[in-house]
């Protein structure tokens, strides 16, 4: 349990920053490296070796990064004009995390195959096949629960499961049981499959924790839904921009950056309040990770290091987003203080789940919530 408004905690133990532009390893660049092997920065011997590797390879395949999510589309735009010698092709960006693991597999050995993947947790903890370890200049400063011991993936920017409305549509809801009622019959949406997707999994465990369960087991948030179903309230329309401008999605429980990003996107169209219920609050991260067969493997290692450093975490937080490495850049003054001082007040009480835990809840869902909600 967390009770502070720093996400990774108060465990961590803040190291000296490196910035990305600073490329600070002492070794030589390493000619004809084998980037497909490659587990750090060391093994090309300089940034400017790993650079010149990605370049070479003129391309780098990512996969369901909406441009509307956490602001992607400024982060990708900004890797295309510092890297113009590498062209970005951009698949599937609405696509599960499960959709992006299937991707992989079905166009393995393929130059279309993606280099890296952005995962929810339980996709992750169930895919570490599928991935090649690989630590990023600033490893030790992110918290050890955020990562994989062995590179295999690592967390990047995360925030607390909301729930967001048209005020002009529904009453503003106060806690969960408020969304039973017949104001909102046809009106709340996930964003996703659960069983698929780390934002619908996210919504069942902040329905669990707010219904009187425990992350050991999300029974009660899969007994909150069912409910939700047979009273006619929950709607089966994945949540867009789009969905929530005609009026289809008034209620959708998401990721509080996610929601706040459509009052953004949606201004002077609709109206959309956002809300964090009292009590316990959930938090989660979205993870990082390279495919094991990435056609592009020296590009996938320069996203990632590109990903984590101070000026990339700043622009997820200006997505609304709390970056992994939040803690760390306050202790050395990188954090945009600005944003930082505009993201809402965190929870008194904060869960994330535990590796644990998640692997639990993913089976759980699997057997349990087709016929929930069926």
């Amino acid at each position: 349990m967390i009770r502070s408004r720093t996400l990774a905690g108060a465990a961590l133990l803040a190291a000296t920053a490196i910035s990305l532009s600073a490329c600070a390893v002492d070794a030589e660049p390493v000619s004809d490296v084998d980037a497909a092997g490659a587990t750090s920065l060391a093994d090309f011997g300089s940034f400017e070796a790993l650079e010149a590797a990605a370049k070479a390879e003129g391309q780098l395949n990512v996969i369901a990064l909406p441009r509307d999510w956490a602001n992607y589309g400024e982060i990708l735009d900004l890797f295309a004009e510092r890297y113009p010698e590498i062209t970005i092709t951009e698949a599937s960006p609405d696509a599960s995390s499960a959709e992006e693991i299937q991707a992989a597999e079905n166009l393995k050995g393929q130059d279309t195959a993606p280099d890296v993947f952005d995962l929810g947790l339980a996709v992750a903890l169930s895919s570490t096949d599928y991935f090649a370890p690989y630590t990023v200049q600033r490893w030790d400063e992110i918290p050890d629960e955020l990562k994989h011991p062995d590179g295999l993936f690592v967390g990047d920017y995360g925030g607390y499961m909301a729930v967001g409305y048209d005020p002009d549509a529904v009453p503003a809801p106060e806690s969960l049981e408020d969304l039973l009622g017949e104001e909102y019959r046809g009106k709340v949406a996930i964003n996703g499959d659960p069983t698929q997707a780390g934002a619908a999994f996210a919504a069942v465990g902040m329905a669990t924790v707010q219904n009187g369960g425990e992350l050991d087991d999300f029974q009660a948030g899969i007994d909150f839904f069912a409910e939700l179903d047979e009273v006619g309230n929950f709607v089966k329309i994945d949540p867009t921009p789009a969905t929530v401008a005609s009026g289809e999605t008034p209620v959708v429980f998401d990721w509080d950056y996610l929601n706040s990003g459509y009052a953004a996107e949606l201004e002077g169209q609709r109206n959309w309040e956002v809300v964090v219920f009292d009590g316990v609050g959930y938090a989660g991260y979205y993870n990082q990770a390279i495919n094991i067969d990435a056609p592009n493997p020296a590009a996938a290692r320069l996203w990632m290091e590109f990903l984590y450093s101070a000026e990339v975490q700043n622009l997820w937080l200006k997505g609304g987003a709390r970056p992994v490495l939040e803690a760390a850049m306050v202790e050395a003054g990188e954090i945009d203080e600005a944003l930082y001082a505009a993201l809402p007040e965190a929870p008194a009480e904060t869960v994330v789940p535990t590796a644990e835990q998640s692997e639990a809840a993913a089976a759980l869902l699997g057997e349990k919530w087709a016929t929930a909600v069926q």
